[in-house]
């Protein structure tokens, strides 16, 4: 019986065997060498694919991307800086003056000569303001708490005196919200931290200190955390996304639940169903994501992330393939064609066409066994998600909101590599919630740690009326 001629037996044939072959093995060796050269070229294709992959094409965040080369994915020269926009505001942009704050000081400076040598004005009148910004020397309140200690004139025994409840931490609570701002608000090092105080404030003070202060404003808080996770889960449009975090160099993930007023936070172990329903509870509104297999089972209402598609068929299009790049393209087309929607409602003619090429596109890929039917059965299986932006008002067609809230704790995780204990997850939660939820209010952060701090202190609940 004859041996069927593999690629790893064709690819040990020596030169002297096939002069010797019969033309029959010639042939067949022929044949299974062009099939592997066929599969190791397509091979070749895919991962040349991979490696041209970064923020514009797929998923992968903007960190990630070669530095060499820029958004075309050329490496930039001297030449191209040229042909770079200038930074700065564009024309049309909306300037931002320097508001007039309220003066500690006011100084009147009139005319002192005229060119021809008058010295007197009459009627004079002010035209104009120039405000100058300067910060005091800084200085700390310190206040010294003498204890004293006596004889009970009735017993004999010796009593104490005490520190008055909320004074006994040593630092006041504008102190303590100042360092849990800059710890979590800016997400500085507890080092930095150390270092401030030391130029800024002009004391000392100890990383294992620092650390306790931000323990209790993490406690401090709490109230303001769960208020603000309530408060999501009454609403009736969210945006729902998730990062990976390192806790104690183990993977865990920190998930969002967001809208246009609060931004909620939590780390959880698993990026799983019974994760996201931890985040969400017992909320039920419309639900805006990308399409992670746990929010496509969503049972209510869900607007896919549009601009994760448009990434994807992007990354189809740049494929040296002739027929995946057709299909990418066309795809990328009709898919913003779609998001512009959002600005620009189609008419019912724009629409029904719209709807017409879309549906051609999805059945004429759909049994392929390449990524162009992966994606045309994606969109089919996505479909009833793509386009509820234009029938529920409030819902955007992209998930970039949610993206945009986790950004500022991707910065955090890479400067600080996550947390190393569930304490540090739930500051990591509490403090992200109240500063994104502040940063959508346009209210300062600082005010409320102030008062969450005075409350924590005085051991009262701090108001949530700024949540209102």
């Amino acid at each position: 019986m004859a041996k069927t001629c593999t690629p790893a037996t064709a690819a040990n044939i020596s030169l002297d065997d096939l002069r010797e072959a019969p033309r029959e093995k010639l042939l067949e060796t022929i044949e299974v060498l062009l099939k592997e050269n066929a599969r190791l070229a397509k091979r070749a294709e895919q991962l040349d694919a991979k490696a041209k992959k970064d923020s514009s094409n797929s998923s992968k965040p903007p960190s990630s991307n070669n530095p060499y080369k820029n958004k075309a994915g050329k490496q930039g020269t001297a030449e191209d800086k040229g042909k770079r926009k200038k930074p700065g505001g564009k024309p049309g942009h909306t300037g931002h003056r320097q508001k007039l704050l309220t003066p500690t000081h006011t100084e009147d400076c009139k005319p002192e000569k005229c060119g021809c040598g008058c010295t007197d004005f009459q009627g004079t009148t002010p035209f104009y303001t120039h405000q100058v910004l300067e910060l005091p020397e800084i200085k700390l309140d310190v206040t010294h708490f003498i204890l004293h200690k006596g004889e009970c004139s009735n017993c004999g025994r010796i009593n104490k005196g005490t520190v008055p409840k909320k004074h006994r931490t040593g630092y006041g609570p504008r102190l303590s919200a100042l360092i849990a701002e800059l710890a979590g608000a800016m997400g500085d090092s507890r080092a930095i931290i150390q270092q401030f105080c030391l130029s800024i404030l002009n004391f000392s003070i100890c990383r294992g200190t620092i650390q306790k202060i931000i323990d209790r404003a993490s406690a401090a808080i709490i109230p303001h955390y769960e208020a603000i996770g309530e408060k999501a889960r009454t609403s009736s449009i969210n945006h729902a996304d998730e990062t990976s975090w390192r806790n104690c160099r183990l993977l865990c993930w920190l998930w969002v639940l967001t809208n246009t007023t609060v931004a909620f936070f939590m780390i959880h172990a698993n990026r799983s169903g019974e994760a996201f329903k931890m985040l969400i509870k017992d909320w039920e509104g419309i639900l805006i994501s990308d399409g992670h297999k746990v929010y496509q089972s969503w049972v209510g209402l869900r607007q896919t992330c549009l601009a994760h598609l448009i990434r994807d068929a992007t990354w189809l299009a740049e494929r040296a393939d002739p027929e995946l790049a057709k299909f990418g393209t066309w795809a990328k087309a009709e898919l913003q064609r779609l998001c512009h929607m959002a600005h620009a409602p189609p008419t019912r003619g724009e629409w029904n066409a719209f709807y017409a090429r879309l549906i051609r596109l999805i059945s004429l890929n759909h049994d392929k066994k390449d990524e162009a039917g992966v994606f045309a059965r994606r969109l089919l299986r996505e479909i009833d998600s793509l386009w509820i932006f234009l029938a529920e008002a409030g819902v955007s067609p992209t998930n970039n909101h949610a993206e945009r809230m986790i950004r500022f704790a991707v910065l955090w995780r890479k400067r600080s590599l996550g947390t190393y204990s569930d304490k540090g997850c739930r500051w990591a939660e509490r403090i992200l919630s109240l500063r994104q939820t502040c940063r959508l209010r346009a209210r300062p952060t600082f005010p409320v740690l102030v008062d969450a701090m005075d409350c924590y202190f005085k051991g009262e609940e701090p108001s949530h009326s700024w949540l209102e």
